[in-house]
């Protein structure tokens, strides 16, 4: 069995194991940090939003399967030609195992991109900490016109911990029986070093949601209370969730949001309207900061229709724009309670006005347990994370942009004494994956960072992938990316991403300290 699973691994990971030691528990970790992905994502949105799940226990066969909806020719596929090209217009070939001719791929995001397989190259190619954010969207459910699953928020937060646990039992069963498997859900940071020291992947539960316990608002009007807050934390604390976003897509009884831009910008206003009863505000910027650009867009007229009779897209002054609302009294209530339990708190998607006041809270508390986890912060506002003993994690943008935005962050992390990068690779979150670089030249096989694990190109059924060809078109392929950041920005880079399990673990330890608590 043992042999099996060894020449399995050889032939659908392309990862061959070299002699490497055994840390110790006590020593720092070395290694990636995943910040911010969704593992779960298929059981949002519907349910019939993603197709494909990142596992089933009878294999791939099973789990990589495109929708119904997408057959014969993808030409019904709406939303993945939109959100693939900028048209509801196209075609694919809707079949994957085993053949997979047209997905998974990097710009495809509809389809399944993290395979468990696919994680388990990359765990094997240098990851040691994943943040797996549970995600839902009531909004996007409710617009999208198949569903098998409730649009409730916290029911798609329940289900998808549910189901992060089961891959986790799902490959303890692979691996011999429980508490065996290479995947493990971690509820601390010492726990999460005693998994890695024991060469697995620690795997912590994070939240992602625009309507958190139903904190949204009617015309200003919030649906949620202080008690409800109290019982929501306490409940996603049971669960394991130990980071969490106060706001994501849509202004809610918490916290303003950072806009969204172009046709995207303009699908995600609708559902504000929708959700809160009206488009975003904007206001002249009273700082620096300023929240992302509302530009000029049409709806595909499959989201048009959901505009009241009449009403359009509004127009908004010239550029730039902020969100007039900040942190409410009740997202100031969260805030407090997430630093009273020791969580994270992810300022992403906040505008630059609720990003100011919660991190004018956190410096008044002295509290560490801050992340910008994919580039959706205002640039201006990493040194203030820095100097509280935060992190910040990149967007997986294609390696010539995260390699500049890692040059350019490089003397912050210094001057704080915060060594460590780290990357929020947002697989499975309606995002590209890294695009194929021109002029690459990974050569395969390849060393892992650290020299333990020798990396060829990976096979999933008949399919064979090669970052050079197609980037990132899923999860496996990220070691290869990080093989071309080194190749094009040099070993500091990645020694830099070497410590990022290191330096989030030391900001969580800094969020449980008695003294930040």
């Amino acid at each position: 069995m043992a042999l099996r699973r060894v020449l399995a691994l050889i032939a659908l990971l392309g990862a061959v194991a070299m002699a490497a030691p055994t840390p110790a528990p006590s020593a720092p970790v070395r290694g990636f940090v995943d910040a911010h992905s969704h593992l779960m994502s298929y059981e949002a949105f519907g349910g019939k939003l993603l197709c494909g799940r990142p596992f089933d226990p009878a294999g791939a066969a099973r789990a990589l399967l495109d929708c119904l909806d997408h057959h014969p020719n993808g030409e019904a596929a709406w939303f993945e030609n939109f959100t693939r090209t900028g048209s509801p217009v196209g075609t694919h070939d809707p079949v994957g195992w085993p053949t997979f001719k047209d997905w998974p791929a990097h710009d495809s995001l509809t389809h399944q991109q993290a395979y468990y397989e696919w994680i388990e190259r990359a765990w094997r190619g240098g990851l040691r900490v994943m943040v797996n954010d549970l995600v839902a969207n009531r909004q996007l459910c409710e617009i999208y016109p198949l569903k098998s699953n409730p649009c409730d928020e916290m029911w798609a937060i329940r289900r998808e911990a549910q189901r992060t646990v089961e891959l986790q039992n799902h490959i303890d069963t692979l691996s011999g029986g429980p508490g065996l498997g290479w995947f493990r859900v971690v509820k601390s940071p010492e726990e999460a070093r005693e998994v890695i020291a024991a060469g697995k992947l620690a795997v912590v539960l994070g939240v992602e949601t625009s309507e958190p316990f139903g904190c949204r608002t009617t015309l200003g009007v919030p649906h949620c209370t202080r008690a409800q807050i109290d019982r929501g934390l306490d409940e996603m604390h049971a669960l394991g969730v130990r980071s969490m976003f106060v706001c994501h897509k849509y202004d809610n009884a918490l916290c303003g949001v950072r806009f969204d831009s172009g046709t995207q910008g303009a699908i995600v206003n609708l559902g504000n309207l929708l959700s809160s009863g009206g488009f975003w505000r904007v206001e002249r910027c009273r700082g620096p900061e300023h929240d992302n650009p509302i530009s000029p867009a049409v709806l595909p007229p499959e989201l048009a229709r959901w505009l009241p009779p009449g009403v359009g897209l509004p127009v908004y002054p010239p550029a730039p724009h902020c969100n007039p609302k900040g942190l409410t009294s009740l997202g100031r209530h969260m805030v407090e309670g997430m630093m009273r339990r020791g969580m994270m708190i992810e300022i992403d998607h906040m505008s630059v006005k609720a990003a100011d006041q919660t991190l004018d809270l956190l410096e008044a508390a002295g509290y560490p347990g801050v992340i910008s986890s994919h580039s959706w912060a205002d640039p201006a506002f990493l040194p203030r994370i820095y100097r509280l003993g935060g992190m910040v994690t990149q967007y997986g943008h294609a390696a010539e942009e995260f390699a500049e935005e890692w040059r350019r962050t490089e003397p912050l992390r210094q001057e704080s004494g915060r060594p460590g990068y780290g990357y929020g690779l947002d697989a499975n979150g309606l995002g590209p994956l890294p695009a194929p670089r021109a002029g690459s030249a990974v050569t395969y096989p390849f060393l892992s960072f650290d020299g333990a694990v020798s990396l060829d190109r990976p096979r999933t059924g008949e399919r064979v992938w090669d970052y050079n060809v197609d980037g990132v078109a899923h999860y496996g392929l990220v070691p290869d990316w990080i093989e071309d950041l080194r190749q094009l920005a040099g070993q500091p880079i990645v020694d830099d991403l070497a410590s990022g399990a290191e330096a989030y673990l030391r900001t969580w330890e800094g969020a449980t300290a008695p003294a930040a608590r």
